[in-house]
Formats: structure tokens, C-alpha cells, sequence
């Protein structure tokens, strides 16, 4: 009956997937789920507050534990979760799994397909836990750790239908002889690694997590899901969701189990160093991430942190340019691993449509514009958010401590709706291409550093070299020249970097579209794996070939 009813999703997915134009499944404007969805939304996340999660179907808890704290009220929400010992999830997953890896590939696409849909009824409840969690913008959460995380998780069902399916599942072989000819029956099967543990992190919860949970689940392997003790709320309302889905469709609803532990509890390397633990999905800091990629016997999909480029050479319209570049490092206040942090300016400025700008100009520009944008009382509370932690906040403080010039100073600003909000604006900063020792390293949060070069070759070739070193999830170029296009397309694409050249208007470097934009190439120091390419399917599964004799 599941099959019936989501084939067809799947189908235009598969689609979506082979011709990477435009596809989405889930409208990204929340106007399209109704008009009451909003406030039915809020409510059901103020009922949840102060009170046990009882909506996960799991028994067996340990006790209980909860520390989330809201960026936006910095109030504690006093959600409680149960705890489980590891290897009571592990002994769960792995009966779970014996059943779960039978289970044909269109009617596991489809089960996994019908959980999007309940986590679709439960969007707003996850925006209103995103946006008290990690202090994103209410629409970002909204959109992030809603339909665009649902479009991210049916891309990696729609990847692993297409890949599981390759192959027949059985063939009669014949081999000629002479007169004579051997004949063999031989079956091929995809058989799943084993469990997975999905890693999440605080400041994308839900969009960082559904690709490998769903990767995992569509290739047979169950999952183990154990999100960061300060943003747990927008994930365990989507493992509720595919657990309540699993039970009435008549599956063992372990196959996916939230694993809950607190700060001064983790259970991380616990769970990564279980041998029966086969498959890792991480994101967060590259000193975890690094010590995930070094575990023995693990297959590993990691993002970790890197340091994004600008490289601006010459533009048509220097103030569009400008514009875009603002809005793209004040989004979420650079809370993003796709946020640019370098922006790579030559000593005599850039070529535009009206003359040369000069270098000093092109920062005024720049820095004006920031200011303007952070400080408008119509946008700059909604583009920055909220800062998702004190340490992310002291690092902007403290960020003209790097040295360099202060271009511009970091500052809180008030939020009318929340006048507690930790917020923090951009500090810029000016250096000159021999402050390497400030400019590669990764400055999570509201911290831009504008670098002097010689020329634009001088840019792409420190550009690269960041890249190469310390990874790169994203880069923007602007030029309107195609030799220099060409230039550093070739360079930055050669240590596996994707270019973005010459956005204005309403598309951002930051973004990243299902099913048309591989995020992370996986080639790089910023992470070994891409959502969603070929080979984050493939390596969750192994192809094993049977034979026998025909009669």
C-alpha cells in the first residue's frame, strides 16, 4: 500500500537526482501548510517545555536528562529525555537490523518515504525546537530543519533506490562450451554494514542529520542517533516521527533510536568505539572529526569545520555585489559551515563597470553596508538570529585581539521580541596576506577578515591554499573576466572546491539546493563526504554475489 502511494515521489526524485535542475518536494514557504500551521506549531512546542519527551518509542531508560537553554529568552526549556546505556542500543539495533535488511528496497524507499510525510505534520513544532535551540531566525528553522531537511533526506532515499536496485536480484548464467555449457544460478544482494551512528551538531540539528540517518535506513543498516546535548529538541521530534511510522507500518520501530547524553556524560567515543558500530555519520569540529576518520573498522562520513573564500577581482555592479556579500556573513551570524570568513582583495582594487575602486574603498563599502544591514530595524534581528553558544560569543568579542585593523567592531543588538537574545554583529577585520597566522583559521561565528593581496592571482593562490590545508565547503569569486574565471575555476576546483561566481540578489554562497548541489565534495580537509553523491550510498552497503549450479 506504501509503495502505491509514494512511487511516484520516488520516481520524480530519482529524476530530480539524474537531471539536478530545480526539485523540491517540500514547499520552503510556510504559507503552503495552511494558515493555522504556524500557531498550532507554537503551541504544541509550548506544551513540550518543562516536561519529560515522552514521544519516542523506546523503554528500557536509564534515567533522564535535558539541558537545553533558548539563545533567543536564555531560558532553560526543562525538557527532559530518557537515557539508555550503549549497549542496550546496540543489542536494540542490532535485532532490529535482522528484519529491517530484508525488507525490499521500494517498500523500505516507501516506509522511509511515509516518515518524511509525518515529519512534514510536524514542521512548525521543529521550527519554533530549532529556533530555541540554536538561535536560528524563526524562518531559517522553519525552512532549514524543515522542508529543506526533508528534501535532503528523500534525495538520499532516492539515491539509494537508484544504486540498491543496479543489479538483478537473480540470473540464469550460462557459459558455452563446445557442445556442452555450464549453467549457474547466481543471486546478487545488497547486504547493509550494520549499524550506523549519526553524530548531530548545535547549530543544524535536523539538516545535518537526516542525509546519513536516511542513507543509512534506505541501505538496510539501522540507526542510532545522538545529537548534541544542547540542541535535542528538533531531531528527537523527527526520530519520534520515524519510530511512530516504523511501529504502525508493522516494523521494529528500534530501527531508529535516539541516543541522549549530557555534558558532563557524553557517550560519543562510547558509542563510535562499539565494534558492532560499522558506520559513522559527524558533523562538527574538525578535532572530533579527526579522531572519527582515525577509528579502525569504521566506514566514516564526516563534515567538519573549513575556511571559506571570497575572491573579488572585478564586477559589474560593485554595490549589488556588496550588498549580497553582507547579507551572506550576517546570515545566522556566520553560525554556518558555508558562511565565506576571507575575503581576498587585491592592494589596487577592482575593475567595475564604472572604473577602478580602490582597495580602501571596496572595505568602506563593504563594512557600511554591514553596518547598515545588522542594524536595520526591519531585517538585522531576523538575518543575524541568535549566537548558539557563549563560546561561539566570546570569540567575536574578542575578535580584534587577532590583530589586524578593526574595520568594523562587533556589537549586541537589541531584539524587541526577545530582549534577552545573545546576538552579536560581524566584526571585520583588516589584515594583509602575511597574517596567515589570523586568517587560517576557522573563526566560527560573526567574524570577517578582509586579506590585502598583490593581484587577483595572488587571491586564488592563497585561496587555494586555505582550501587545500584547512579545507573549504564553499567559495564566491567575482569577475568579469572569463580568463580569470577560467583561472579560478581550475585552481580552486583542483583541491576540490566548488566556485560560485558573481552572485547577486536573492541566491547566496551560503546556500545549498537539494538534489542539484553536492554539499561538501568530501575532497578536501573539510570533510571526507558529500550530500548527496554516489559514494554516500555505496559505502553503506556491500554487493555480495551467491552461485549455484543449475540443474
Amino acid at each position: 500500500m506504501l509503495v502505491a502511494k509514494h512511487q511516484n515521489t520516488i520516481d520524480n526524485a530519482v529524476k530530480a537526482n539524474q537531471e539536478r535542475t530545480f526539485f523540491s518536494h517540500y514547499p520552503e514557504h510556510p504559507k503552503a501548510y495552511g494558515d493555522e500551521a504556524h500557531a498550532i506549531g507554537a503551541q504544541s512546542y509550548q506544551q513540550m517545555l518543562g516536561k519529560p519527551f515522552m514521544q519516542l518509542i523506546q523503554k528500557g531508560e536509564t534515567g533522564w536528562t535535558g539541558e537545553e537553554i533558548s539563545p533567543y529568552s536564555g531560558e532553560v526549556l526543562g525538557i527532559t529525555y530518557p537515557v539508555f546505556a550503549v549497549n542496550d542500543l546496540i543489542s536494540k539495533a542490532a535485532t532490529a537490523g535482522k528484519s529491517w535488511a530484508k525488507v525490499p528496497v521500494p517498500e523500505r524507499a516507501a516506509v522511509l518515504t511515509e516518515t518524511l510525510d509525518r515529519i512534514k505534520e510536524h514542521f512548525f513544532d521543529i521550527a519554533n525546537a530549532t529556533m530555541h535551540t540554536t538561535g536560528q531566525s524563526y524562518m531559517m528553522s522553519f525552512q532549514a530543519s524543515g522542508p529543506h531537511a526533508n528534501d535532503r533526506a528523500l534525495e538520499a532515499i532516492a539515491a539509494g533506490f537508484q544504486e540498491l536496485q543496479r543489479y538483478p536480484d537473480n540470473i540464469l548464467w550460462e557459459k558455452p562450451m563446445g557442445k556442452a555449457s555450464v549453467k549457474l544460478n547466481k543471486s546478487f544482494k545488497a547486504v547493509p554494514k550494520g549499524i550506523g551512528l549519526v553524530i548531530g551538531c548545535s547549530t543544524f540539528p535536523v539538516w545535518n542529520s537526516l542525509p546519513g540517518i536516511y542513507a543509512d535506513l534506505i541501505a538496510g543498516n539501522t540507526v542510532i542517533v545522538k545529537p548534541h546535548p544542547k540542541a535535542i529538541l528538533p531531531i528527537a521530534i523527527a526520530v519520534s516521527c520515524i519510530q511512530q511510522v516504523l511501529e504502525e507500518a508493522g516494523y521494529e520501530p528500534n530501527i531508529c533510536q535516539l541516543a541522549v547524553d549530557s555534558s558532563d556524560h557524553l557517550i560519543t567515543k562510547e558509542l563510535c568505539e562499539n565494534p558492532a558500530v560499522k558506520l559513522i555519520d559527524y558533523t562538527g569540529g574538525s578535532a572530533f572529526g579527526d579522531y572519527v576518520e582515525s577509528l579502525k573498522g569504521k566506514t566514516v562520513f564526516t563534515e567538519k569545520a573549513g575556511v571559506n573564500s571570497v575572491i573579488l577581482d572585478s564586477v559589474k555592479d560593485l554595490d549589488a555585489v556588496i550588498q549580497n556579500l553582507a547579507f551572506s556573513v550576517s546570515l545566522y551570524s556566520g553560525q554556518m559551515c558555508t558562511a565565506p570568513q576571507n575575503f581576498f582583495i587585491p592592494e589596487h582594487g577592482i575593475e567595475t563597470s564604472h572604473g577602478k575602486v580602490s582597495f580602501n574603498e571596496v572595505v568602506t563599502k563593504f563594512r557600511d553596508a554591514v553596518d547598515a544591514l545588522v542594524n536595520n530595524p526591519k531585517m538585522g534581528a531576523g538575518t543575524l538570529g541568535a549566537v548558539q553558544n557563549e563560546q561561539t560569543l566570546e570569540r567575536a568579542k574578542n575578535a580584534g585581539a587577532l590583530g589586524g585593523k578593526i574595520v568594523l567592531q562587533g556589537q549586541a543588538i537589541a531584539n524587541e521580541e526577545f530582549t534577552k537574545a545573545r546576538m552579536f554583529t560581524p566584526t571585520i577585520l583588516e589584515v594583509t596576506s602575511a597574517d596567515n597566522n589570523i586568517y587560517e583559521n576557522e573563526l566560527f561565528g560573526p567574524v570577517v577578515l578582509v586579506v590585502k593581496t598583490r593581484d587577483t592571482a595572488h587571491s586564488v593562490q592563497l585561496a587555494k591554499h586555505m582550501a587545500e590545508k584547512h579545507g573549504a565547503i564553499t567559495c564566491a569569486a567575482y569577475t568579469t573576466d572569463p580568463k580569470v574565471k577560467e583561472q579560478i575555476t581550475e585552481e580552486m576546483n583542483s583541491v576540490f572546491t566548488p566556485v560560485s561566481f558573481n552572485l547577486t540578489g536573492f541566491i547566496w554562497v551560503n546556500q545549498h539546493a537539494a538534489f542539484s548541489d553536492f554539499h561538501v565534495t568530501g575532497g578536501n580537509p573539510a570533510g571526507n563526504a558529500s550530500f548527496t553523491n554516489q559514494e554516500f550510498i555505496l559505502r553503506r552497503f556491500v554487493w555480495v554475489g551467491n552461485r549455484e549450479l543449475a540443474e
